[in-house]
């Protein structure tokens, strides 16, 4: 199966890609979960149209107890992917990386593997801090590689570099490894030249370069991710490509 935590700095377009992610290995015909584990909740957004899946923690501090069913907090969208937003506390009361493990923790009481034999699982993570529960998915064995999503901004190379730093602290526990970057170019001065170097001095490979483009913005206005709108498109055949790329390497693995 293939297990991706997807992190960076906020606001720098994990959610973007994730989404197209999730909605290219769907079309190249892969069961998927996207599971978004940020408190914005926003993370699925793209792939339903626009129409939310409730939140996990929504759910519990609305109706004041636990969702006894799988179909009370998931949503199937774009190319049947499975959908899940963790969400948060009230704004400035608790901790919203605790969500995150208390979701993990119901999800599998109510057995979401199991159900849905997915053949990929994605989770879009805040990364500014990884720490407690924003490190649950690359601590506790629920993802296996990590995407790092940087552009050429000095505190997205910043974000970036703490998180390589983090996921290396757990390499010697069999946690996940960090499999490479996805450059989201924002047009800043020397941009490539950046993302390359540190690229270089911190041994990761860049796996996809995303192009800065109006057509995810046009299409993300729709609801909708590029994979949706128009797969033809040059951004769209680079998420493709990095879909294919994961499958590729996930065989491998299986039959090594």
């Amino acid at each position: 199966m293939i297990k991706i935590a997807v992190y960076g700095k906020g606001g720098i377009g994990k959610s973007t890609v994730t989404s197209n992610l999730s909605a290219a290995l769907a079309t190249l015909g892969k069961k998927v979960i996207h599971i978004g584990c940020d408190p914005k909740a926003d993370s699925t957004a793209n792939l339903l149209n626009g129409s939310p899946v409730t939140p996990v923690m929504n759910y519990m501090r609305e109706m004041d107890e636990e969702p006894t069913s799988l179909d009370q907090i998931t949503k199937e969208g774009f190319g049947g992917v499975v959908c899940i937003e963790t969400g948060g506390p009230t704004p400035g009361l608790g901790c919203a990386g605790r969500g995150i493990i208390t979701t993990f923790s119901l999800l599998e009481e109510l057995e979401l593997f199991k159900k849905y034999k997915p053949d990929a699982v994605l989770y879009d993570v805040l990364g500014d801090v990884v720490c407690g529960g924003f490190a649950a998915p690359i601590r506790e064995g629920y993802a296996e590689k990590v995407l790092i999503v940087t552009s050429g901004e000095k505190m997205a190379l910043y974000a970036a570099n703490n998180i390589n730093t983090a996921v290396k602290n757990f390499e010697d526990r069999s946690y996940a490894k960090v499999r490479g970057i996805v450059m989201n170019r924002r047009a800043v001065e020397g941009e490539e030249e950046k993302v390359r170097a540190f690229a270089e001095s911190s041994g990761l490979e860049i796996v996809a370069d995303i192009p800065r483009t109006n057509d995810i913005i046009h299409y993300e206005d729709q609801g909708k991710t590029v994979i949706e709108g128009d797969p033809e498109l040059e951004v769209s055949k680079r998420f493709l490509t990095l879909a294919q790329m994961l499958i590729d390497e996930d065989n491998d693995e299986n039959n090594a």
